[in-house]
């Protein structure tokens, strides 16, 4: 089967990034086959400093080959370097009704926090769906607030299919119960665009200020707590086996639980867990030349599986003459 996720540069790696998407994109790379990318042209629409964005890309590259993205496994690329993308995006646009866009829950919301409503952001689902049908993905992880993309691309592909004729292979996502949406710090879900945050390789101490910092209720201590509602609960056993999350949940039910003592324990749980990819990555971050011969071989391989479609989506509205 051909899966395909992205991650965008437009901030540090988080925990939110890490179960959501890239665990399972490196997991799949045993069995499938896989097509994992930086996602730097959708990155566009909320960075607007080029070395920022240049530097992200790179650290972001470094961040999937430190923590175990295979690139003779896998295609590993970074969006911008595969052209084909954009010219893939302009022939879906003219398949794509305006109303299907404008119901897009993550573009309604992202207004609703005040980010400027620009035409990328607008039409962020068809870049999406060019990046998706490109490659003939099936299987897409995603995080819950993503599935509606992943549903509007088949949308697209049905609608281009019906018009043109069978071109594009329907994808369809992939979201695991338990980890379709990871809480941020202030319990909504963790995004670059709220703040809120864990940066799986900040500092110790930039660590320790964040994790002391999630949202917990009032409850005393002498009282037992809500695990149910407890954002701290929820990041808690991301790093926990069934037998770890029963012993949690029965110190929650029990009184005496001290929120800020199990915060502590999680710095050192994150850290502990984070340990053995810390070092490659710095190596990945000071070699820079072996990092970019990886990506240049991975867009090569990359462009020869996505000219197929595109070739097939040309000659199929006309535009091979």
């Amino acid at each position: 089967m051909r899966v395909l996720s992205g991650i965008q540069p437009s901030g540090s790696l988080h925990l939110g990034n890490y179960f959501a998407m890239m665990k399972r994109m490196i997991e799949y790379q045993k069995n499938h086959e896989l097509f994992c990318f930086i996602v730097n042209y959708h990155a566009l629409t909320t960075v607007s400093d080029a070395a920022m964005l240049r530097q992200r890309t790179f650290e972001a590259i470094c961040d999937f080959l430190a923590l175990g993205i295979d690139p003779d496994k896998s295609y590993f690329y970074v969006q911008s370097d595969i052209p084909e993308v954009t010219e893939l995006t302009w022939i879906l646009s003219n398949v794509t009704s305006l109303g299907l866009l404008e119901r897009a829950h993550s573009f309604k919301d992202k207004k609703a926090k005040g980010i400027v409503a620009n035409h990328g952001l607008f039409a962020y689902p068809v870049l999406m769906a060019a990046d998706i049908l490109l490659y003939g993905a099936e299987l897409i992880p995603v995080g819950k607030d993503q599935k509606q993309h992943v549903e509007m691309t088949r949308d697209i592909a049905i609608r281009f299919n019906q018009t043109y004729g069978e071109t594009f292979v329907l994808p369809k996502p992939d979201i695991p119960r338990d980890v379709a949406t990871i809480p941020g710090i202030d319990g909504q879900k963790m995004s670059k665009s709220y703040g809120n945050t864990i940066d799986i390789f900040a500092p110790k101490d930039e660590m320790k200020k964040t994790v002391m910092s999630i949202v917990t209720d009032s409850t005393p201590v002498e009282e037992p707590k809500n695990f149910k509602t407890c954002n701290l609960f929820k990041i808690y056993t991301l790093f926990l086996d069934e037998e770890g999350k029963k012993e949690l949940k029965h110190r929650y039910l029990k009184p005496g639980l001290k929120y800020g003592e199990v915060k502590k324990e999680l710095v050192e749980v994150i850290r502990s867990y984070f340990e053995p990819y810390r070092e490659k990555r710095e190596k990945l971050l000071q070699d820079r030349d072996y990092v970019m011969d990886i990506m240049h071989t991975g867009a090569k391989k990359t462009r020869a599986v996505g000219l197929y479609y595109l070739e097939k989506a040309r000659e199929n509205v006309g535009l091979n003459y």
